[in-house]
């Protein structure tokens, strides 16, 4: 069977049957798109070891996952390359988050042991590239130490949950320690849902979308 490579550009017309059965759909999606959720004072951004737009979602991932689980859980993750987009300065529209999180990633906890959490602040304070909740640490010699996970000195010979998706559970990003965890449960939130909540949470009560203060890595040249 011959195969025939036809461009698609704007010189071929619409078919109208066709344009006729997408409008409805276009314009309630254009709409939905469109609505606005938050309001930011200043553009949350990415960078390294940790960032406005960092923190704020590792922790939202906790505010919005705690009450699914039902209980307090350790740590929470996310990596710069997972967070597609900054949050814009102003009017923050969920369009705005369908670009930052356009992926159909589920938050997970993780159970680790010792061993697997410390390799997992190892390769943060190594690649730079992954944000960590409810913990510090200071980064000498590409290695993490100090490791403070919600303000007590991190135990190897403790297990530990850790919050992150799907994705990144599965060893996206290159977080091999992640893949066999001594426990692994779904708990049926998007992360994506999981942010446009906390925005709307935080514009119901009367408050903008603002980054996390305090410093949570220290980096020793």
């Amino acid at each position: 069977m011959e195969e025939t490579d036809v461009a698609v550009n704007q010189t071929i017309a619409a078919d109208p049957a066709v344009e006729a059965l997408v409008a409805p759909y276009r314009k309630e999606v254009t709409v939905k798109m469109s609505e606005v959720v938050g309001t930011a004072p200043v553009a949350l951004g990415k960078g390294d070891y940790e960032s406005p737009l960092g923190n704020f979602v590792v922790d939202l991932q906790l505010a919005q996952s705690e009450p699914i689980y039902g209980k307090p859980i350790d740590l929470s993750i996310t990596t710069e390359g997972g967070l597609r987009v900054p949050l814009p300065q102003g009017n923050i529209t969920t369009g705005h988050i369908f670009e930052l999180m356009p992926f159909e990633n589920e938050m997970v906890v993780l159970t680790l042991s010792g061993k697997a959490v410390q390799q997992l602040f190892d390769d943060a304070a190594a690649r730079k590239i992954i944000y960590i909740g409810n913990a510090t640490y200071t980064v000498a010699n590409g290695k993490a130490q100090d490791i403070k996970i919600k303000g007590q000195p991190f135990d190897p010979n403790k297990s530990y949950t850790l919050l992150t998706s799907d994705y990144l559970a599965g060893g996206g990003d290159k977080l091999d320690m992640l893949k066999n965890p001594l426990k692994y449960e779904k708990l049926g939130l998007l992360l994506r849902d999981a942010i446009h909540q906390q925005i709307q949470q935080l514009t119901a009560a009367g408050k903008q979308v603002t980054a996390p203060a305090g410093k949570r890595v220290t980096v020793i040249p």
